[in-house]
């Protein structure tokens, strides 16, 4: 379950870098307002830029530290 994690983390780091062309939290939470309203379309169905990293991170997250159902 650990490899979940880690690819949910591997996903979010790489969708935060992607947006914000950094990982330097300081210049991220300055630049949240203006992604506020980024959407993109996958199978037609649209999705909240920001929504979609943070849940990776947090699937990152709990598989990492063996939670919600990720666990043996």
């Amino acid at each position: 379950m650990n490899r979940v994690g880690d690819l949910g983390l591997l996903i979010g780091i790489c969708l935060l870098y992607y947006t914000f062309k950094t990982l330097d939290f300081s210049i991220i939470f300055t630049l949240v307002p203006l992604f506020n309203k980024v959407y993109f379309t996958l199978i037609d169905v649209n999705f909240l830029l920001l929504s979609f990293i943070c849940f990776f991170l947090f699937v990152g997250a709990c598989g990492k530290s063996a939670q919600l159902g990720l666990h043996t």
